[in-house]
């Protein structure tokens, strides 16, 4: 072979090394690691990278919405913590409440996010006869839906952030046997008559204290999430009967009317609460309150958050997000 034909063919082998290495080299804006070492992907894995690269973008500019049964500090709280995952996640929040319990408000608030189209949404159900048909609309609208504090199992929720309500009644049984050495008398207040959670919490603190205790529970109030009206509801069990050993109080709204009755009335019988918040947190602190039962809603609004990003990505969600049922007495305070 002459020298001639040797450098035609030297050439003729770098144009086509030239060519290889153009067609498999990644495109420069993008910075690809494969997993198996292989450091020029297929056209095929460079795609998948860059589909997954925009849903990652994509997810980060939904809209959540959250739905209280009423305003209170309770709900606050967890607005705060809700606040700061959705910020960490680039998320907006769209949080609204009826001034006062009603369901209609709440069927009027859902409905309005559903037109918004908002990408998820978080609701404390009241009455769930009356919102299930409405959450269904949302869920066939594309909107996934999930519950908090109080559940909606026969509906179309996706998951249910919280705690077991029949067992945190039963949590609160056994806190009261054990301070009143499972005998006395007690007066139970508790919020919205309808909302199921808290009729679960009610059931199961009724079948142990009636099955497993000597105590009798003298009579039991709904104060259907107004303030005032527990206050009156507790001042009128208390002159009703004044030898009462306890009063337990099963919802957030119970909590700060109980310890303003007992500021008002210097009581020194065991008062237990619901709800791990700054206004229990006192009530223990100044020796008003004895115990609280809590269902961790510090994490509720993370949780939330967290679940509602995976349901809106199309990903497998739990049907139970457990956040879990303690006891916080006055040597443990929530901050510690």
């Amino acid at each position: 072979m002459s020298k001639l034909q040797s450098a035609g063919w030297f050439l003729l082998l770098i144009l086509l090394a030239s060519s290889i290495t153009s067609c498999t080299r990644a495109p420069s804006s993008s910075t690809i690691h494969s997993d198996s070492g292989d450091s020029h992907p297929k056209n095929q894995e460079v795609s998948q990278y860059v589909a997954t690269a925009e849903e990652a973008s994509a997810s980060k500019n939904k809209t959540f919405g959250i739905i209280y049964p009423m305003t209170y500090p309770t709900y606050e709280m967890i607005t705060m913590d809700a606040t700061q995952s959705a910020e960490k996640h680039h998320v907006t929040l769209t949080v609204n409440a009826p001034d006062e319990a009603s369901t209609e408000q709440q069927i009027r608030i859902l409905e309005n996010m559903i037109k918004q189209h908002v990408d998820g949404i978080a609701i404390a159900p009241i009455d769930i006869a009356a919102l299930t048909p409405v959450i269904h609309k949302a869920t066939a609208a594309g909107i996934p839906v999930i519950t908090f504090e109080s559940d909606a199992p026969s509906s179309d929720r996706m998951a249910y952030v919280g705690a077991d309500n029949y067992q945190t009644g039963r949590q609160f049984a056994q806190t009261t046997a054990r301070l009143l050495n499972n005998e006395g008398m007690i007066l139970v207040e508790s919020g919205m008559e309808e909302m199921v959670g808290l009729q679960q919490r009610l059931d199961g603190f009724i079948d142990y204290i009636r099955n497993d205790t000597d105590i009798e529970i003298l009579e039991v109030r709904y104060n259907q999430g107004n303030e005032d009206r527990a206050v009156n509801d507790i001042e009128s069990m208390i002159d009703a009967h004044p030898h009462f050993n306890a009063v337990v109080g099963l919802d957030f709204v119970s909590v700060s009317a109980s310890t303003l009755v007992w500021k008002a009335k210097g009581l020194n019988r065991h008062l237990i609460a619901f709800g791990g918040n700054s206004i229990s947190e006192k009530g223990l602190s100044n020796g008003q309150i004895s115990t609280v039962i809590s269902q961790n809603e510090q994490v509720w609004g993370t949780k939330m958050i967290e679940t509602l990003l995976r349901a809106s990505e199309g990903l497998p969600v739990e049907n139970f997000i457990n956040t879990g049922i303690k006891e916080i007495n006055q040597t443990i305070l929530p901050s510690e």
